[in-house]
């Protein structure tokens, strides 16, 4: 009989899942026990990056993921006219010629958001300075039109992805360095207005109304100060919202309707910001 040796007897311990140290143990820190430290950890990670990065404020620009620019939604309108021309009884297909119709001209706020995302880093980015960096939600439409807009400029960008059902993948046009990934909608929230000074809303869907109204409500009770809110769009947003019909049955006071006003360009955005902060606006 062949005596084991000491590497033959302690193998099956080093290969227990309880050898793991605990750092080192990504099964165990998915525990729900373990919230807290996901937590926390992911709260941290972020910022701790972003001050190795210089970064000190942060324009907060949300928007549809599903806005195309202008050559993408006339491809996607001429490929539903097709279709419905194949079958002009359909209704669904008509409806999806509607559609297209619709985000054709709202394509329109691609542009906007690529150029403001372009205008803002110019002037903020600059001898070293990382001022009013475009923070987005990650994704494609208007998220990408504004990271894009920096990159245009060769400045740095933010990115806070959040892990869906249906993964989505990071725009290319966030700097890499500062490209997150989020498991927790409440940690990516708070991300997002640590370091904001202004929000921009661009027409959206239930994630921008998701993200403006929970910023107009820490305004509206005093949780958050000193940080502009400015929609993109006027006529989208005042026929999305009926805003003094609120007002009307005493649902929000009449002064609430200050905690935001309205742009119809990349320039007019950035200076509603730069008049209330302060700052040259070219």
């Amino acid at each position: 009989m062949i005596p084991l040796s000491d590497s033959d007897t302690t193998k099956p311990l080093e290969e227990s899942s309880s050898y793991i140290p605990a750092h080192r143990d990504t099964a165990f820190l998915q525990r729900e026990e373990l919230r807290s430290i996901r937590i926390g950890l992911e709260l941290l990670k972020p910022e701790l990056i972003q001050r190795e990065q210089g970064i000190t404020s942060t324009i907060v620009v949300f928007g549809s993921a599903r806005l195309l620019e202008e050559t993408a939604a006339k491809q996607a309108l001429h490929m539903a006219e097709i279709e419905a021309a194949q079958s002009p009884q359909d209704p669904t297909r008509r409806q999806r010629v509607a559609i297209a119709q619709r985000q054709l001209a709202l394509s329109k706020y691609y542009d906007v958001a690529r150029e403001f995302g372009r205008l803002v880093s110019s002037i903020c980015q600059v001898d070293g300075r990382c001022d009013y960096v475009i923070v987005t939600g990650g994704g494609p439409g208007i998220m990408e039109a504004a990271n894009r807009g920096a990159a245009d400029v060769n400045t740095k960008s933010i990115g806070l992805n959040v892990t869906l059902p249906h993964e989505q993948s990071p725009n290319p046009y966030i700097t890499p360095e500062l490209c997150f990934q989020f498991r927790y909608f409440a940690i990516r929230k708070m991300h997002f207005l640590i370091r904001a000074k202004a929000l921009v809303a661009f027409p959206g869907g239930f994630g921008t109304l998701d993200e403006l109204f929970e910023t107009l409500t820490l305004l509206q009770t005093g949780k958050i100060e000193n940080l502009m809110v400015v929609l993109v769009g006027r006529d989208f947003w005042e026929r999305l919202i009926n805003w003094q019909w609120l007002v009307e049955n005493g649902l929000i006071a009449q002064h609430d309707l200050q905690l935001f006003q309205y742009a119809e360009t990349a320039q007019e955005a950035w200076d509603l910001i730069s008049r209330h902060y302060g700052v040259p606006s070219s």
